[in-house]
């Protein structure tokens, strides 16, 4: 039997926010969310002219950031539609809000 992260002590907040910050690990990924976050909705098409990258490497992006829950999408034939999930988001900022408000300042006194 595979034991999962919360088996062995890990915390549904703590979980969440490695997957979370995983998907944000990369620029291209920076760069959609900030597109997507100053728009209602944005086809996946238009990313391509904003973003210098084959379209088939942005929808490898965007898979891993609906993957993670931070963006939502819709199909409308013949393009997928994608924009911020809300509650996701917000759920982002408050776990990482939280993380960095937890870490005390000096660390091991360098």
């Amino acid at each position: 039997m595979q034991r999962t992260l919360s088996d062995i002590g890990y915390s549904t907040s703590e979980i969440e926010l490695a997957v979370m910050a995983k998907a944000l690990g990369h620029p291209v990924r920076i760069r959609i969310l900030r597109l997507l976050a100053g728009e209602t909705c944005c086809f996946t098409g238009e990313l391509t002219g904003l973003i210098p990258m084959a379209q088939s490497t942005i929808s490898q992006h965007l898979k891993a950031l609906k993957e993670a829950g931070l963006i939502q999408g819709e199909i409308d034939p013949p393009k997928v539609k994608y924009c911020i999930h809300r509650e996701n988001w917000a759920k982002a900022q408050a776990l990482f809000g939280e993380f960095f408000a937890s870490e005390k300042s000096g660390g091991c006194g360098c």
